[in-house]
């Protein structure tokens, strides 16, 4: 197991082309890194606040490349506001979860370049040699487009289209090969046609009273009540789930899985569930063909 290198709460904001951010920590490891095989890919940030967030997990990414591992970053953005496709906020009345930058009043900046590649890896879901990666608009559409081509046809990338509009890990996750933990029915309907034959657990709508009140902090909330879906896949029969959560871990439980609770209170505070902040770097299956 390893730990990044924790950031001072002294640290000085950063700064781009034209902007400046207070720096996050890297508590939420999986949205900014994506593994397949023996790759790390950094990938390009859609938060400024977030664009040197991977910096603190380079000593471990030094160490993974000292032991053979290919470390790969997407081309970043600039960030500047003509950066960002406003399209999905302008398209839709509510967002479905995943962080974008709040861009009101888009100026023009002298270091434009138009709309730049911006994409999570928590939008991607690995299956093997399969990626699924939910496209909202065009910065993740450059994203995706960048991802086809350096990965070749080693893999098969499958785009989705606006299931949310950014991350996916409260909508979908793989818990075994054939078995997919969704929000909801309709979501095989978005789903790539080899996929939306594999099993659908569905579990109970979020228990409003298992989630902390913040009384006039609501503002502080990060995350949907979904976040809770955000279970962990240890192996094929054993699941991470949140202590608070016993509707979705009898769900599980009754399809056969043996179910782990695990305490996680303030997880709309902390923006993340156990997949959000974990990075696993080895994992078995990794090279299958499951849609073969």
């Amino acid at each position: 197991m390893h730990r990044p290198i924790p950031l001072p709460p002294d640290t000085a904001r950063i700064a781009g082309l034209g902007w400046q951010a207070a720096p996050t920590p890297a508590l939420n490891l999986r949205d900014n890194t994506l593994i397949v095989g023996d790759q790390i890919i950094e990938t390009p940030p859609a938060i400024r606040s977030r664009y040197l967030e991977t910096q603190l997990l380079h000593r471990i990414f030094r160490a993974y490349q000292d032991a053979g591992a290919r470390w790969t970053v997407m081309p970043r953005p600039t960030l500047t506001d003509l950066s960002f496709d406003l399209s999905y906020a302008r398209d839709t009345a509510t967002t479905l979860g995943g962080p974008t930058e709040p861009i009101d009043d888009p100026r023009p900046s002298p270091y434009d370049v138009g709309l730049e590649m911006m994409l999570d890896g928590a939008q991607v879901l690995r299956l093997g040699r399969d990626l699924v990666v939910n496209v909202a608009q065009d910065n993740h559409e450059q994203g995706l487009r960048w991802l086809q081509r350096h990965l070749g046809h080693d893999y098969r990338v499958h785009r989705v289209w606006r299931m949310a509009d950014n991350h996916i890990d409260s909508m979908i996750l793989a818990l075994k090969p054939g078995v997919f933990l969704a929000r909801h029915d309709g979501i095989r309907d978005l789903m790539p046609e080899p996929l939306r034959s594999w099993r659908y657990i569905v579990p109970p709508e979020p228990d409003p009273g298992a989630f902390p009140v913040y009384d006039d902090d609501e503002d502080l909330v990060l995350t949907s009540p979904y976040i809770d879906l955000n279970v962990l896949s240890v192996d094929e029969h054993t699941v991470l789930v949140n202590q608070e959560c016993t509707g979705l871990a009898k769900t599980l439980e009754t399809a056969g899985f043996d179910v782990v609770p695990v305490r996680h209170r303030h997880r709309r505070l902390f923006g993340g569930g156990f997949p959000c902040f974990t990075l696993d770097t080895h994992r078995d299956g990794e090279l299958e063909d499951y849609l073969s």
